[in-house]
């Protein structure tokens, strides 16, 4: 039975998108994830690896629509992935899918083969220790359950063609953890920190990888999301509103 939803937008009203009325929604996260996938890529396919509502693939379809893309979302909870094929079919994106999968097992559906995507793109659940949220979808979303940071990340890796590129956003404190779980699987690491004002430390970072490259990392100079008035950056308004994406990466 499909659960109670609302009717949302995402870049100023340019995506619909159908959430559940009490349970996860997106964050601005999956708004800024996306953004880091370049312009120019055509005629690719393109897995998100816990899709949740679909924000990050609904937001990528918005801006690639005309790229000849393929997209595919891999979400544990049925009724997520169910709310995001129907925001994806009210915008008018039959190439995006959603699939309810459980990735801590074998995946059932015969399309979503190893080693087959161009670029997978992740929000992963923040931490396998925060004190879980009383509503299980909000859970299941932001809690990793009987699987680590280094598993989803190995899962991923595993999805992507050879040298095929992984996007990631994570709390900066996981930089370590993501590191190790890259290791010797992906080079060209790019760290871009995001700040919420100036000054203050980076909350969360953006990473992108090669898979099998064995190119340096860089750093990024730091995206800074809000000016000292608390409204949005010209930056970070060309993303979260104009649906842009970075010229960094």
């Amino acid at each position: 039975m499909l659960t109670e939803y609302t009717n949302d937008y995402l870049l100023d009203k340019q995506v619909k998108i159908f959430q559940p009325l009490n349970g996860y929604r997106a964050s601005t996260d999956a708004v800024l994830l996306a953004a880091a996938v370049a312009d120019n890529v055509h005629n690719i396919s393109i897995l998100d690896v816990g899709s949740g509502t679909g924000a990050i693939s609904l937001c990528l379809a918005q801006r690639l629509q005309q790229n000849n893309v393929t997209i595919h979302g891999l979400e544990i909870q049925p009724q997520l992935a169910e709310l995001a094929n129907l925001s994806a079919n009210a915008n008018g994106f039959d190439f995006l899918h959603y699939h309810n999968e459980d990735i801590r097992q074998k995946l059932v559906n015969p399309n979503l083969k190893p080693c087959s995507f161009d670029i997978v793109i992740t929000n992963p659940p923040y931490s396998a220790n925060d004190l879980p949220s009383p509503n299980a979808s909000k859970a299941t979303a932001h809690n990793l359950n009987c699987f680590d940071l280094k598993a989803w990340l190995s899962f991923c890796l595993k999805m992507a063609k050879p040298f095929g590129r992984i996007y990631l956003i994570h709390r900066a404190e996981a930089l370590p953890q993501i590191c190790e779980a890259l290791q010797n699987k992906a080079g060209g690491i790019t760290i871009l920190p995001i700040y919420s004002k100036q000054y203050q430390e980076a909350k969360r970072i953006i990473v992108a990888a090669q898979k099998d490259s064995k190119a340096p990392a860089k750093i990024l100079v730091p995206f800074i999301t809000h000016n000292d008035d608390g409204s949005y950056t010209e930056s970070a308004q060309k993303i979260l509103r104009q649906g842009c994406g970075y010229t960094s990466f």
